[in-house]
């Protein structure tokens, strides 16, 4: 079956039209999904209004679902799904962002062996400026390295750690001891091969922490480096939520974040699930 798409960006990204994620999809129109999802790397649906249940089933669609270490973060008594609000019990602005690592670029999952293949995030409240999803394709990250840089950063391995992300930002609680155990550091290829498209692409963000083999400070230095450098705007999709959006993105191929918002004035809320896909190569 063919699904209606529009192009966010030249390159990559794409809204789907005309489809209700709250209803069962038979298999034909979820493989176009999952076939628009490969080909675009981010899809976009409008006016979804979609229930906990829901965001759940859809997310299984593309696999196993990862219940987030982060306790603290499980909502709407669905362990798979994260939960970021900046409203305090009394559903007024708190003034605190809930987690100031989105607003670094990164991947879902990389500071797990599995790491997150796709994450569906759905809008619940957004604010009137501010508060963006911003996607970088590292697919083109990779194609705009010369053969030479190429070739080093495919000799590679990179430590991510969840642990050393969370705590480069004070203002958050730390992972507990039981947290930090069941996360320990793993390392990851700087080059991965995604493992349905076959094309390379770069895989580092926040919660890389350093080279393998090399000096601890000097591995540091070159995955902020890099970190900076893969960057490019050209390659930046900017998603400017509405209310009831979903956005599903690849983790395999694209980095992304959040950005800022006026936490004490405005409200934004938002529930993510992480699919798991594959130990990178």
């Amino acid at each position: 079956m063919a699904i209606e798409t529009r192009p966010l960006r030249p390159a990559f990204g794409a809204e789907v039209v005309g489809l209700d994620l709250n209803e069962d999809l038979d298999h034909d129109t979820f493989a176009a999904i999952q076939q628009a999802f490969l080909d675009y790397q981010v899809l976009v649906f409008r006016r979804q209004n979609l229930n906990p249940g829901a965001h759940v089933a859809v997310a299984r669609r593309f696999g196993e679902v990862q219940v987030h270490v982060l306790n603290q973060y499980h909502a709407d008594s669905h362990p798979e799904l994260f939960f970021l609000s900046n409203l305090d019990e009394n559903g007024q602005p708190n003034g605190r962002h809930p987690d100031l690592g989105t607003l670094e670029w990164h991947t879902d999952g990389s500071w797990q062996r599995m790491t997150g293949q796709a994450t569906m995030i759905y809008a619940i409240e957004v604010p009137m400026t501010g508060g963006e999803t911003e996607i970088c394709d590292m697919y083109g990250a990779y194609h705009e390295l010369d053969k030479a840089t190429r070739h080093h950063y495919e000799q590679l391995r990179v430590i991510h750690n969840l642990d050393y992300s969370r705590s480069r930002y004070p203002a958050h609680e730390p992972l507990n001891a039981a947290q930090r155990d069941a996360v320990p550091p793993v390392d990851h290829p700087l080059v991965r091969t995604h493992p349905e498209t076959g094309r390379r692409c770069i895989y580092l963000g926040d919660h890389a922490e350093t080279i393998v083999g090399m000096d601890y400070l000097a591995g540091r230095n070159l995955v902020d480096r890099i970190n900076r450098e893969v960057i490019n705007p050209a390659r930046v999709y900017c998603h400017h939520w509405q209310r009831d959006d979903v956005m599903i993105w690849d983790n395999r191929c694209v980095m992304h974040r959040a950005r800022p918002f006026d936490t004490a004035n405005d409200r934004r809320v938002v529930r993510r699930c992480t699919v798991i896909g594959d130990a990178p190569y």
